[in-house]
């Protein structure tokens, strides 16, 4: 299964680091990222693979908005499906 995955916030040293680490411990790779610095404001993109993840996407969902909550950033993680039906209405 492949997700869509957002992160935002002021930017801060350690965001990408922290995200990254919790994926990595989460068995998720990282297909593709964009992220850029808006003024003070930290924005990243990412497609992720959930094809090898060993818990529920719920678990998935709580561990990352839970690491995004301790650096200080919103996260929001969709399925690609969900996403997509979305931007073609």
């Amino acid at each position: 299964m492949k997700t869509i995955l957002t992160v935002i916030g002021k930017d801060q040293t350690g965001i990408i680091a922290g995200i990254s680490q919790k994926l990595y411990e989460l068995d998720i790779n990282i297909l593709d990222v964009s992220q850029t610095i808006m003024d003070e404001y930290f924005t990243m993109i990412m497609l992720l693979d959930l094809s090898k993840i060993k818990v529920s996407f719920d678990e998935v969902k709580t561990a990352l908005i839970q690491s995004g909550e301790k650096l200080k950033v919103k996260v929001n993680i969709q399925r690609e499906e969900i996403f997509d039906a979305m931007h073609r209405l």
